[in-house]
């Protein structure tokens, strides 16, 4: 296991490199000029050369990179262009709330996606295989925003049975921030609980035919022990490279259901940062969101070798 964690970590290094070489592009990339926002309603060409001379624009674009990179390195992101906040300090204080509805939008996805794939695979054919495979391709079709709103507005406006904005840190009251992140949560995990569904479906229906998990029902084990003990973990794999790659998309989500709930996250900050030509605080959301991805694709490989021994051995 230390072994295929080396070489992850040969790999994801490297990658998180140029992930950040990228990332610094987007102000070559992105039209407009930050010198001009900044320099005020009608600005006079010498007062947006001293801007651009002030924040360093006039180097070479590697000369940038570098200087960006390399207060990366040391922690340091830089400073807002209008706020002169420390990036590094606003992308840290937001982290926390994003963290909070990814990890219950995931663990929406992943309870609900295996018990429905695990329930239809095991009653193929049946009417419960049919509404669980239905209710999967309505989930994988049915957009984020779509499923936050009519969930606003049955249990926030009509049932008031939870509260439909806000957020309350888990430190203060950890009732609250479970009622205010459930919609979002909710919202945002069911469609990758839809494709985790299908793959586990799909894998477990494979693994029921085994020689093995037919030997285990003949000794009068129960089902639930057959199904987690022997199938469940041999199904595993593409389940958990389903959970993986939904997961890299949710994070990418909270974008729009942060918005539409209110929520202080990093996806808020991004909205109002892009508008605003924030350069500085976009390529620190952004470096920290690829970082987050990176970290469960190492994560996800290394399940690979519990899993699998096949793969940890080799």
């Amino acid at each position: 296991m230390l072994g295929l964690l080396a070489r992850r970590l040969a790999f994801t290094v490297p990658m998180l490199v140029v992930v950040s070489f990228c990332v610094f592009s987007l102000i070559v990339l992105v039209p407009g000029d930050p010198a001009v926002a900044l320099a005020g309603e009608n600005p006079a060409p010498e007062q947006i050369a001293a801007v651009r001379e002030r924040l360093g624009l006039d180097d070479p674009f590697l000369v940038q990179f570098w200087h960006w990179f390399s207060g990366v390195l040391q922690g340091d992101l830089g400073q807002s262009l209008f706020s002169s906040q420390s990036v590094a300090d606003a992308v840290f204080s937001r982290l926390p709330a994003t963290l909070s509805l990814a990890l219950l939008s995931l663990a929406v996805a992943l309870v609900l996606g295996v018990a429905v794939g695990v329930l239809a695979a095991m009653r193929p054919g049946t009417w419960i295989d049919r509404v669980a495979t239905f209710a999967a391709s309505l989930g994988v079709a049915v957009p984020y925003f779509w499923v936050g709103m009519i969930l606003v507005l049955l249990f926030a406006i009509n049932l008031t049975i939870f509260p439909a904005v806000g957020y309350v840190p888990l430190t203060e009251n950890p009732l609250q921030w479970f009622l205010h992140l459930f919609l979002p949560a909710t919202a945002l995990g069911l469609a990758p609980a839809a494709v985790i569904a299908r793959q586990t479906r799909a894998g477990m229906t494979g693994v029921l035919c085994e020689d093995y998990v037919r030997t285990a029902t003949a000794k009068g084990l129960p089902p639930a022990r057959v199904v987690g003990q022997h199938a469940l973990k041999n199904a595993a794999v593409p389940v958990v490279t389903a959970f993986g790659l939904e997961a890299s998309r949710l994070i990418g989500g909270t974008v729009v259901i942060e918005q539409l709930f209110a929520l202080p996250g990093l996806g808020n900050l991004a909205y109002t940062s892009v508008f605003a030509r924030d350069f500085p605080m976009v390529q620190g959301v952004l470096l920290v969101v690829a970082a987050l991805v990176l970290l469960i694709n190492l994560l996800v490989d290394l399940s690979y070798g519990y899993f699998n021994p096949r793969i940890r051995q080799s």
